[in-house]
């Protein structure tokens, strides 16, 4: 508003005097709220994070349009052999690099997201490799699965084909869920190959509520991304570039790293007579001993400096 020759902004009023502030005697948020409050926070972030995620991605896409447009039966083969074998290699680390930058968010820890990306990528090359092969394997195994043994049962007038498929589907199942702990934790702690696996394995059944609600909106992502395939190329390939990933992902992480938390990393601290130091912000500081203090709204209004004639300086 126009008032005595001075003019607000409203978006911006009120600048020179002190905000609210926020009380250390906050309440912190959690649950629902909390995801809401890094989602939205980190959404740039993000899509950043999807983007660097999605060129790893770029040789399995390539295979797919070598599948469906390329003719010539040799070349289109030896394409995706060679890209087949790249995206074999490098989603692993990929992951392990997406998990890094996710898992710093939800604890809600400075991010920088190529330089953590990378650094992801690089410390955990090996396991991740193993990973990600394996994964591969499994995904490819599920597929066979789904599209052989049906029609064989069909086919041969035999239902007992369907048992080596839901046994497929099954181990497909708890590898899934394993994938949920495993990258997280090795990214998180310098366990052995072996123990993420069993670790893994034992949180796939021990977390019933987070895996089934991790899977939901994973299944969700899924179709989504398989949805826009089938209706229209082009439009996927300009979504997924910057969404599905990262978010689902981030969903997942949210929902699964205090699950490693509570039977991996905090039993291990409290082995030592320790505290878990993701669990602490420093706030449990003697009052007295804090050189700083958040005042919560009750600091001077910021004063307008003056204007003095001085010497000017050439």
């Amino acid at each position: 508003m126009f008032n005595g020759g001075s003019f607000k902004v409203g978006l911006f009023k009120g600048y020179e005097s002190s905000g609210p502030g926020i009380s250390k005697y906050a309440p912190k948020k959690t649950g629902i709220a909390l995801f809401f409050d890094i989602f939205f926070s980190k959404f740039w972030k993000l899509i950043g994070l999807n983007m660097l995620f999605f060129i790893f991605c770029i040789p399995l896409v390539i295979a797919l349009f070598a599948i469906l447009f390329i003719e010539n039966v040799k070349v289109m083969f030896a394409i995706v052999l060679l890209m087949g074998l790249t995206f074999t290699v490098f989603i692993g680390p990929a992951m392990a690099g997406m998990t890094k930058v996710i898992r710093l968010f939800v604890l809600q820890k400075h991010t920088y997201v190529i330089r953590d990306f990378f650094k992801g990528f690089r410390e955990n090359f090996k396991k991740a490799v193993v990973v990600g092969v394996l994964d591969v394997i499994a995904a490819l195994s599920a597929f066979s699965a789904y599209n052989i043994y049906p029609d064989w049962a069909e086919h041969y007038e035999n239902k007992l084909f369907y048992v080596p498929l839901v046994i497929s589907m099954s181990v497909a199942l708890v590898i899934l869920l394993m994938n949920y702990y495993v990258f997280l934790m090795m990214t998180a702690t310098d366990l052995s190959l072996k123990n993420l696996f069993k670790n893994s394995f034992a949180l796939a059944f021990a977390a019933l509520k987070q895996n089934v609600i991790s899977t939901i909106f994973f299944i969700f992502f899924a179709l989504f991304t398989a949805v826009m395939i089938i209706i229209a190329v082009p439009i996927a390939l300009t979504v997924m570039p910057f969404f599905p990933f990262a978010v689902s992902w981030f969903i997942v992480c949210f929902n699964c790293y205090p699950v490693i938390q509570k039977y991996v990393i905090n039993p291990f601290y409290d082995s030592r007579g320790e505290v878990n130091p993701e669990l602490t912000d420093g706030t449990d500081e003697i009052e007295e001993e804090q050189i700083f203090e958040d005042m919560g709204g009750k600091e001077k209004p910021i004063e307008k400096r003056k204007k003095t004639k001085g010497k000017k300086i050439t």
